[in-house]
């Protein structure tokens, strides 16, 4: 069985378009994902600054797309089978919607843009960050995030929490850790 995951936000490098761009119809695609997106996707996949690609509103359709780009890759060569499992981390939860059919990939670019778009104007209006928690009891993190106000964004694995929220509170759960 194969299991195929598409990656969330962080994923992103210069480049991370180029060489996805070589596959047959690859390009139109990405021109047509750029109209639905608002975003020049081939030169923020292709030449953009690791800087420009940061921006959340960027970030998030251009990691998408290169996940479905790389899944159509895989299916042209036919290594995925029917019953491969498909997820995804973050934002890629949508590549993988696409690329399990329950949404088209252009409606998951289209969503990513708009989910990106968002949670940088969100961002925008207090400066927030996430932080990683190391360690603890699970129970016991959660009850101070809650104290805090802040929220469990993500349980990356066991003993990982990813804290999301206001900076000065980040900052206040990280000098009394």
């Amino acid at each position: 069985m194969i299991s195929l995951l598409a990656p969330g936000q962080g994923s992103q490098k210069p480049g991370m378009l180029a060489s996805w761009l070589e596959q047959t119809g690859a390009r139109d695609r990405v021109q047509l994902w750029s109209k639905v997106s608002g975003l020049d996707l081939e030169r923020l996949g292709t030449t953009a600054t690791a800087e420009e690609i940061t921006d959340t509103a960027v970030t998030q359709p251009l990691v998408v797309a290169t996940a479905l780009l790389a899944y159509e890759e895989l299916e042209s060569r036919g290594l995925v089978p029917d019953d491969t499992i498909v997820a995804g981390h973050s934002v890629g939860e949508l590549a993988a919607a696409a690329i399990a059919g329950v949404i088209s990939a252009d409606e998951a670019v289209m969503l990513a843009a708009v989910r990106g778009a968002e949670m940088a104007r969100a961002c925008a209006l207090e400066p927030t960050g996430m932080s990683a928690v190391l360690g603890g009891r699970e129970d016991e993190v959660l009850a101070r995030l809650a104290e805090l106000d802040l929220t469990p964004a993500n349980v990356n694995a066991a003993g990982q929490i990813v804290a999301a929220g206001r900076l000065t509170a980040l900052e206040e759960l990280a000098a009394n850790a």
